[in-house]
């Protein structure tokens, strides 16, 4: 690590990274190259750039992935309805491998040998970068500031801002926020005032949905059109990938949607509490499996739902690069060629509800399914089905004496 001559470091210009980049010219002596991307977080990012400016950064990338991360992100992880521990939409763990991914190109660009982040050595980001490093490139070196310095506490970080002058943001109280993680996909808050799971999370913790008991009285009606298992259109207009995924949380947000407070398991073994926001993603979620409620067989429909736990922890532990990741979403896509169609949805304080679905690809036969009389299928064959099925039963009640 002696060695290190340039080293990319994935850059937000808060408080963590503006400190790691004076760290690291202190530390390694080294010409370090920031990466700042937007994936949609909301936030304006030229101050980022502006502060890299100030430290003397001579090769500064800021650049926009707010489409790649949709189309080859968030969308291909839709496709499965992954929930981690049947909950998380894995807001944060699934934008992990697009910057890791970014950063090693950019290392390659600029001729770096190392990279860096600024994950803590208690999270699961670590990991997630770090895989995402190693599988790309196997003989990077990587620089993980929170397993090396002294700087071991949030006072100490804002101790050592303070004798290097680094600017600290504060929040509306005149404080250190806590901390938050935003993509286009949702927004994380963790730490300080959210670390007891017993106390309610305040309502300024909440920023990009309204309240449910303030949402509208009248219910926003929706519709969303997909092909093969991708949502393409909002109530009849095409949109882009980040395009639609920002009408969704423009509708979700003003209707109260996509709350969550969630104590988690983490991959490196501890219990976390984390308050999440995730209003297009919930919108899109329901949706997704509305369509594939009418267009999937039952064996596929299953098939998908036994395997979604897995591939949502794979998802969520950083193996997005691994080979059965790569597996699974293989299969998951095959699944989806002729997830086609529209559904529409009521959405009201809060709640997503499944109004209608339909497809030129559907299963649902009305002619079977009807009460009324049909000509299409024959009752006294369930006779023989059920006894076929009863037939193991039988044999061992009569075995076992009931």
């Amino acid at each position: 690590m002696s060695e290190i001559k340039k080293v990319v470091l994935a850059y937000s210009g808060g408080l963590d990274t503006s400190v790691i980049l004076k760290w690291l010219k202190e530390t390694y002596a080294c010409e370090v190259v920031t990466f700042t991307a937007d994936l949609g977080q909301g936030e304006e990012l030229e101050p980022a750039r502006r502060k890299a400016e100030m430290a003397g950064v001579k090769q500064i990338f800021i650049e926009d992935l707010r489409e790649d991360f949709v189309r080859d992100y968030v969308f291909p992880m839709f496709r499965a309805n992954a929930l981690y521990e049947g909950v998380y939409l894995l807001g944060t763990s699934i934008a992990r491998p697009l910057i890791a991914k970014r950063q090693i190109e950019i290392a390659a660009e600029t001729g770096a040998d190392a990279v860096c982040h600024g994950a803590t050595g208690k999270g699961n980001d670590q990991v997630r970068f770090e895989l995402s490093y190693y599988a790309l490139k196997p003989d990077i070196k990587v620089i993980a500031p929170w397993r090396e310095w002294d700087l071991t506490s949030r006072t100490r970080l804002l101790e050592f801002a303070e004798k290097h002058q680094i600017p600290i943001a504060k929040d509306k109280r005149g404080e250190a926020p806590f901390s938050v993680d935003a993509n286009l996909l949702h927004i994380s808050a963790e730490g300080k005032v959210l670390e007891d799971p017993w106390v309610a999370p305040e309502e300024y913790v909440f920023s990009r949905t309204v309240a449910p008991e303030a949402a509208p009285n009248v219910p926003t009606m929706v519709e969303i059109d997909f092909e093969k298992g991708d949502p393409v259109a909002v109530d009849g207009e095409k949109l882009s990938p980040a395009a639609l995924l920002t009408r969704l949380n423009e509708l979700g947000g003003a209707n109260g949607i996509g709350r969550l407070d969630l104590v988690e398991n983490r991959f490196v073994g501890m219990k976390s509490r984390g308050v999440y926001e995730t209003p297009g993603g919930t919108i899109l979620l329901l949706a997704h499996r509305a369509m594939e409620s009418i267009t999937l067989d039952r064996g596929a429909a299953h098939l998908k739902d036994e395997m979604m736990p897995r591939y949502a922890e794979l998802i969520y532990n950083g193996f997005w690069f691994s080979p059965e990741r790569e597996m699974l979403q293989a299969l998951i896509d095959r699944s989806q060629e002729r997830v086609t169609g529209t559904v529409r949805l009521k959405l009201y304080k809060g709640n997503v509800i499944v109004e209608g679905r339909r497809s030129p690809h559907s299963l649902y036969s009305q002619a079977h399914v009807t009460f009324e009389e049909d000509s299409v299928y024959d009752q006294r064959d369930a006779q023989g089905f059920i006894k076929l099925n009863a037939l193991r039963l039988r044999l061992l009640g009569r075995r076992d004496g009931r």
